[in-house]
C-alpha cells in the first residue's frame, strides 16, 4: 500500500547541477517517469518540487502560475531550468492521460541550518564568508533580487499544498523581495562579521529579478510565510556558526 510519491529528487545548488548537469537532465526526466508510474501502479497521490527557475530571467514582476518564463534552453542553467520544467510537463501529462492525483510544487528561494556550507546558493556563501572574515563575493552590482524563504515556512506550504486538491502549479515562496547587496550586508550585521564585500561579474542567465506571486497559495491554502530574513538569518546562524568551525577547524 502506497499512499503518496514526493519526487524531490534532483541537485538544487548551481554548484552541483553545473557539476552534475546530466544527471540533473536524468532525474528530471527519467527519474520523474519512475516516480509517475510508482504513484500510478498503486494509485497514490503525487507532488514534483518544481522550482522558480521555471521562470528564467523573468519579464513579469513578480511572477504568478500563469507566467510561462524566460529561460535560455540551451545556457549553463538549462540543464536544470529544463529539467523541471519538463518534470512539470510530464506530471501533468499523467493527470490528463492516467488520471494519477498530482501537486506541482515551486519552490523558490530557501534557507535555513542543514544546507551545505558550498552549496553555492547566496546565503550559504554569505554565511561562509562572513564567519571566516572574508570577502562577501557578489556578482554584478548586486542590484538583483531574490526573495527568501525560511525552511520552516516552506515545509508548512509543502505540507498544506500536499493536502490540497489542486493539480496546477503553485508557487511556494517569500514576496519580500530584497537585492543581493542588501541580503549581503544583513548577513554581515547577523553574523557581526567585518567583512567587506567584493564585486565579481555576474553570471551568464543570472535571473535580474525573483519575487513570488503567492496569492494563489493564499487563497487555496491559507498559507503565508512568517518568518522574515532578518530573523531567519538569527535562527540559521547557529547552525552554520557550527558548521564552519567544524570545517575550518578552528573557532568562529
Amino acid at each position: 500500500m502506497l499512499d503518496y510519491v514526493f519526487h524531490f529528487a534532483s541537485p538544487a545548488s548551481p554548484v552541483d547541477y553545473a557539476a552534475h548537469g546530466i544527471e540533473t537532465l536524468r532525474v528530471g526526466s527519467y527519474g520523474t517517469f519512475e516516480a509517475l508510474e510508482l504513484a500510478r501502479r498503486y494509485a497514490a497521490k503525487f507532488m514534483m518540487a518544481s522550482t522558480s527557475e521555471c521562470y528564467g530571467d523573468p519579464l513579469e514582476h513578480p511572477q504568478s502560475e500563469t507566467y510561462w518564463g524566460h529561460v535560455n534552453p540551451i545556457g549553463p542553467r538549462s540543464v536544470y531550468d529544463e529539467a523541471k520544467r519538463f518534470s512539470e510537463a510530464v506530471t501533468m501529462a499523467y493527470h490528463r492521460y492516467h488520471q494519477v492525483d498530482i501537486r506541482i510544487l515551486r519552490i523558490f528561494n530557501t534557507y535555513g541550518p542543514r544546507m551545505q556550507l558550498n552549496d553555492g546558493r547566496v546565503i550559504p556563501n554569505f554565511m561562509w564568508q562572513a564567519l571566516r572574515s572574508e570577502d562577501l563575493t557578489v556578482y554584478g552590482d548586486g542590484s538583483q533580487t531574490r526573495s527568501f524563504c525560511y525552511v520552516s515556512d516552506e515545509i508548512d506550504g509543502i505540507v498544506r499544498l500536499s493536502r490540497s486538491s489542486e493539480h496546477e502549479p503553485v508557487n511556494i515562496g517569500n514576496p519580500n523581495e530584497f537585492t543581493i547587496l542588501e541580503c549581503a550586508q544583513k548577513v554581515i550585521a547577523a553574523t557581526g562579521s567585518v567583512s567587506a564585500i567584493q564585486f565579481e561579474p555576474l553570471p551568464q542567465d543570472d535571473p535580474k529579478q525573483r519575487r513570488p506571486d503567492i496569492s494563489k497559495a493564499r487563497r487555496l491554502l491559507g498559507w503565508e510565510p512568517s518568518v522574515d530574513l532578518d530573523t531567519g538569518l538569527k535562527l540559521s546562524l547557529e547552525y552554520f556558526r557550527t558548521a564552519v568551525q567544524a570545517q575550518s577547524g578552528a573557532p568562529i
